[in-house]
């Protein structure tokens, strides 16, 4: 049976275009310091994904979980950021921004699961 959502394949491909996107960055003082800011807050959450199947408990799984979607978010203002810069082309910008909004809402409901079902272990 072949899976039609993986969120960590999709993160892997989210950071990978990150990587792609910030070598197209002009180099400049600017230019270097977005980058470099972007591709950490751009990556880390495949990473973080990562730790957080191995969490040791649900508290640590929320709490990876939560270090992800703080990255995410700083990754979307950074493609804001670049959008408005206009260093370029729209399309590639906004299919990237597009992509982390959705990755936020998947890890915001993620997180709601998570403590819900902790909630309901601890009664």
């Amino acid at each position: 049976m072949e899976r039609t959502f993986d969120l960590e394949e999709r993160l892997i491909h989210f950071s990978v275009a990150i990587i792609k996107l910030t070598e197209k960055f002009p180099r400049s003082f600017s230019g270097n310091h977005l980058a470099s800011q972007l591709v950490r807050s751009g990556v880390s959450p495949s990473l973080q994904y990562g730790e957080a199947q191995a969490a040791e408990s649900r508290n640590d799984f929320i709490h990876k979980m939560k270090i992800a979607l703080k990255e995410l978010r700083e990754a979307q203002n950074g493609l804001k950021i670049v959008s408005q810069l206009s260093w370029l082309e729209m399309g590639i910008v906004s299919n990237e921004i597009k992509e982390c909004t959705e990755l936020i809402s998947i890890f915001v409901k993620c997180i709601q699961t998570a403590k819900k079902n902790n909630q309901l272990n601890i009664k």
